[in-house]
């Protein structure tokens, strides 16, 4: 009698396991968070919005975005990897928060190759160098020659300490072998708006803030920061074309999940996203946003990323710490 009792209750044991493996719902099964970490209403907030609309007709469940701006975008990614790694919290990162606030000297407590994994490369932001056209500089021979005439090296404008614009610079002061003094500001957009006044002879600055003035004939673009042109503006040489072999130094964003995120669940993702990013209508979007489609899937993004890292960790040393 007790082994038939103990053999009837292992069978329902066995029977609830079985039961519970096939009442677990499948990913996805409730709303998604996307999570961005920068102000509504900015490109990134953009593409990140015309993106999750297109994840959640994919998946069939809302793909619901939250703004969480600060750190230079690493507070919204603290948010993802602190979130349960179930694949219902996804987080946009870019070029700072990823490459270079790592090896800041007082780099915020994301540590993104530790914390997240790479879901896949979104865009790049294509940056470009440009001069007032009422300046004597009007190409890469005329900038170099100027920099290296300037005692206390030429100055540029940039949208903030450490931010891409400003390590684009440091990075081409380097390869160029001139001395570039970076003047810092609160975006590109003043930082524009002082070279047009002409207080500044240069400035390194996103495509979006520049490209009117550029067609309108106030600046001149010498040259896009990407190794070669970017479709948004193709008629603008890469730097890397203009006297200096190998330059590269793109802005660029991508999706990321909590570091141990379940394989399948991260594979059901990256499938649909691969499927998004193929979308003319987003690809368009993305393009009249003055990004460009630049997918990655998460193993070569992840490759991607490491070398990223690497460069700008040794750009980053080589910068002088601000005055406090």
């Amino acid at each position: 009698m007790r082994t038939i009792l103990t053999r009837i209750g292992a069978g329902i044991t066995l029977a609830t396991l079985a039961f519970g493996a096939l009442a677990q719902p499948a990913f996805p099964s409730k709303p998604i968070t996307l999570v961005v970490p920068f102000a509504a209403g900015a490109s990134a907030d953009l593409i990140a919005r015309t993106v999750g609309r297109e994840l959640s007709t994919e998946l069939g469940q809302p793909v619901v975005v939250e703004n969480k701006p600060g750190a230079g975008g690493a507070l919204g990614l603290l948010a993802v990897a602190r979130a349960p790694a179930d694949g219902y919290t996804i987080g946009l990162g870019a070029t700072g928060a990823i490459a270079v606030g790592p090896h800041l000297p007082d780099a915020p407590p994301l540590n993104p190759q530790r914390d997240l994994v790479p879901l896949g490369k979104l865009a790049d932001i294509p940056l470009v160098l440009v001069a007032s056209a009422s300046g004597e500089i009007r190409d890469m021979k005329s900038f170099l020659h100027a920099a290296r005439k300037a005692t206390d090296g030429l100055s540029y404008g940039q949208s903030g300490q450490y931010t891409s614009q400003h390590l684009a610079g440091e990075l081409l002061a380097n390869m160029a072998q001139v001395r570039l003094t970076a003047v810092p500001y609160k975006g590109s957009g003043p930082a524009v708006t002082d070279l047009l006044g002409g207080n500044i002879p240069a400035a390194v600055v996103d495509l979006t803030s520049a490209y009117p003035h550029i067609k309108a004939g106030k600046l001149v673009a010498l040259g896009v920061t990407s190794a070669k042109p970017t479709k948004v503006a193709p008629e603008i040489p890469a730097i890397a074309q203009e006297g200096i072999a190998g330059y590269s130094a793109p802005a660029w964003m991508g999706l990321f999940l909590p570091a141990k995120t379940p394989t399948d669940v991260r594979a059901k993702l990256s499938a649909a996203m691969h499927k998004v990013m193929q979308l003319p209508a987003v690809e368009s979007q993305i393009t009249r946003l003055a990004a460009e489609p630049a997918y990655m899937d998460g193993p070569a993004f992840e490759t991607f990323i490491a070398q990223e890292s690497k460069k700008w960790a040794e750009v980053v040393k080589r910068i002088p710490a601000p005055a406090k």
